[in-house]
């Protein structure tokens, strides 16, 4: 109940939600299931906020593990006191607890421990306790000379129990706290270059700062990589005054006794030796962590969109894989994705091939009727657009071409997938076959590569790879998951990201649809080896049989509600038959009349309907929504690739120039947009819109198509300067 309490509080939802939504996770239920089935239990809580209650709850319930460990770690000791168990069981974040378990904590040997085994640990006390007022504390120190031991001098001694006082002072986990929270407030990131002669990218660091509590996470992650590369010395200016003056009231409680001398000495060293490289490792992780944490979001939110670009169908595609020197490759696919043809032409330099590549692509767009011609945006590829331009202007058909991101393309081409895919086809010709299947079919496409190699983000290689590679492995799950896929055409690729389907059991699938030919409908993967009931329940929702006996297969509708639904349809007049047919779609027209007192709120009748067949109004509506578009796929309201016939230079552009564009990536700074030139150009954040934008991400996404406006030109170094406002 506390943990429920708990998450109550910090995602503001009422209890009942939590609790059902807790008990769903824990009987093994997926995010995607759980977000889509189960909306009367979670009050329809979004796949987002379920994530991050189940991520919030894992945290939670490693913290409540971690307590009862280091109480019990503390309690083997023989030092639990009802006070350190109370603050243990309060803490509500691990570095808490592990400030509070470190003067317990078994420790290398360090100067500490061995003025201990010299028997100073008494000394030590008599310094903390600071109740002797008369002497000197040279009286103080010489009963504890043992040449026996190794304390020679009235000098050995006091700096033995320096050092056990000065640990006693470091391990103090209130101290530590409120340092740290100096830190976060008042500390500088400050960062300057290993070589001030060097030319790099990271110039604007070469003498830099920036408050730890201001820094934006892109510039810790700039620093961090700089660091790393060896380019940049950082460092973190704590306010080493403050933090003196604030242990200096916290430890000397008696500025009368004779310890009072060595006990600043001692706080200081203690500080400078023990605690401020401790805490500047601790910020700089924080730091590390938050920005990690920021640019994984960033990540995830940037992957989503790409995922779901609307699908070009029904098409015949040319695709290219541009290159200089080894060629620009060719795959043509027919409407499926078919391969048809491959070859490799060679306009660019050095070869500069230009009219015999142009007769080439002539004559495989009128041999197989080619209708788009997708290029790969990476190396060669404006030169290679400039070439299909100008050999679509000399053809009589309408043929147009687009720029695809190729993005992991390379990775794909190389990996064992593929070679299974194409075990006959060279590894470079895969690379076009993928670029025009990611135009047909972008999310089947890119599902077969890592997303980290999607390249929609910022520093990928410095973030922690299990956490990145997690957010986005779920990221694809939703979406694969709010699309649906075809059963009878998935790959295994596709299929192991639907909820429930394990990588073992998509390639039972498809195993068992090539033994047994294609699934009639949804009961028959049962059958499969090692899908089991939980695991049909998770996934069978999001399976579609767009050609079976059943057209509730081709819906987003659950098996366990297909009773439900076809007594609905019952009632309202309808048949199996209208299902497939898409004659529902004024299902809502036919509830209104249905109703027994006639009257225009639908919404009251719908609630009537789901009391009749005593079924949650949410379900209810989902059912609705599916039957009145059987097949739908929601990536067609999203925005289509634009689509071209001739192309821009960055000669070609000029300042305040106005042009369409759609958006390639979304950083922390702002928004970078494919305008249609070799370089993609800058919307910094402060030209997005005319209001204040905290997160580039509130106002834009990949994927979107928007009207720019140029603002800065700089054709030597190919940077071009965007601005949306009042475009």
């Amino acid at each position: 109940m506390k943990i429920t309490q708990q998450l109550v509080k910090e995602f503001q939802l009422k209890e009942n939600q939590v609790i059902n939504t807790l008990q769903l996770i824990d009987e093994g239920n997926t995010i995607p299931f759980i977000a889509r089935y189960r909306k009367e239990m979670t009050g329809g809580l979004s796949d987002e906020v379920l994530r991050d209650l189940y991520d919030r709850l894992t945290y939670i319930r490693n913290l409540e593990a971690r307590k009862e460990e280091v109480i019990r770690l503390i309690e083997e000791q023989g030092k639990l006191t009802e006070e350190l168990k109370k603050e243990i069981l309060e803490a509500t974040v691990l570095q808490k607890i592990e400030d509070l378990y470190r003067p317990f904590k078994q420790k290398r040997r360090t100067r500490a421990t061995v003025a201990k085994e010299k028997g100073l640990e008494p000394l030590a006390e008599l310094i903390i306790r600071q109740d002797i007022v008369e002497g000197t504390i040279e009286e103080l120190a010489k009963p504890f000379i043992n040449e026996e031991l190794e304390v020679m001098s009235v000098e050995d001694a006091l700096n033995g129990a320096k050092d056990i006082v000065a640990e006693y002072i470091s391990d103090n986990a209130e101290y530590r706290e409120k340092i740290r929270e100096l830190n976060l407030n008042k500390g500088v990131i400050n960062s300057s270059a290993v070589d001030t002669e060097e030319k790099t990218v990271y110039e604007m660091y070469y003498d830099f700062s920036e408050g730890v509590n201001k820094i934006a996470n892109h510039r810790i992650l700039a620093v961090n990589r700089g660091e790393k590369e060896k380019i940049l010395k950082v460092k973190l200016l704590s306010p080493d005054e403050e933090i003196i003056l604030y242990l200096t009231k916290q430890v000397i409680t008696n500025s009368k006794a004779v310890t009072t001398y060595l006990l600043q000495e001692t706080i200081e060293d203690a500080y400078k030796r023990l605690i401020a490289p401790s805490v500047e490792r601790e910020i700089r992780n924080i730091l590390t962590e938050r920005a990690e944490e920021e640019a994984i979001k960033v990540f995830g939110k940037n992957t989503k969109p790409l995922l779901l670009i609307a699908p070009v169908k029904n098409v015949r595609i040319l695709a290219i894989d541009p290159s200089f020197r080894t060629g620009c490759k060719i795959a043509v696919l027919d409407e499926t994705g078919k391969l048809l043809h491959y070859t490799t032409i060679y306009p660019n330099a050095p070869q500069n091939k230009v009219e015999e590549a142009k007769k080439v692509m002539k004559e495989l767009i009128f041999q197989y009727d080619i209708d788009i011609i997708p290029i790969g945006n990476g190396t060669a590829s404006r030169e290679t657009e400039f070439i299909v331009a100008e050999m679509l202007k000399e053809i009589e058909k309408t043929v147009y071409y687009t720029i695809v991101s190729e993005a992991g393309a390379s990775v794909y081409s190389a990996s064992k997938l593929a070679s299974e895919e194409y075990p006959d086809i060279d590894v470079s010709i895969r690379g076009a076959i993928s670029i025009g299947r990611r135009l047909q079919d972008p999310l089947a496409e890119l599902v077969k590569i890592d997303p980290k190699s999607i390249g929609v983000g910022q520093y990928q290689h410095d973030l922690n790879q299990g956490k990145l590679g997690e957010t986005l492995k779920n990221v694809v799950e939703d979406c694969v998951n709010s699309v649906g896929v075809d059963l009878n055409t998935a790959t295994p690729s596709l299929l192991q990201y639907v909820a429930g389907i394990s990588a073992s059991v998509a390639k039972n699938i498809v195993q068992f649809r090539e033994e047994n030919g294609k699934f009639s409908n949804r009961e028959q993967i049962k059958k499969v080896k090692r899908l089991g009931a939980k695991v049909f329940e998770q996934c069978a929702g999001f399976l579609r049989i767009s050609d079976g006996n059943n057209p509730l297969d081709n819906t987003a509708v659950h098996p366990e509600s297909y009773k439900t639904t076809m007594k609905l349809i019952k009632k309202l007049g309808y048949s199996q038959e209208d299902i497939k047919k898409g004659e529902l779609r004024n299902i809502e027209d036919r509830v209104l009349q249905n109703a027994k007192e006639k009257c225009n709120k639908l919404e009251e009748q719908l609630k009537e309907l789901a009391e009749e067949f005593e079924v949650g109004l949410p379900t209810l509506k989902d059912i609705i929504e599916e039957i009145k578009k059987p097949g739908r796929d929601p990536r067609e309201e999203m925005p289509k690739p634009i689509f071209r016939s001739d192309v821009l230079k960055m000669e070609d552009l000029k300042l305040d120039m106005i042009m369409g564009g759609t958006v390639r990536n979304v950083v922390d700074f702002g928004a970078f947009v494919d305008i249609g030139v070799k370089q993609d150009g800058l919307v910094h954040i402060s030209e997005l819109t005319n209001r204040f934008v905290k997160n580039p991400m509130d106002v834009i996404s990949v994927g979107d198509e928007v009207q720019v406006k140029i603002i800065g030109l700089d054709v030597e170094r190919g940077k071009i300067s965007l601005s949306m406002k009042q475009v």
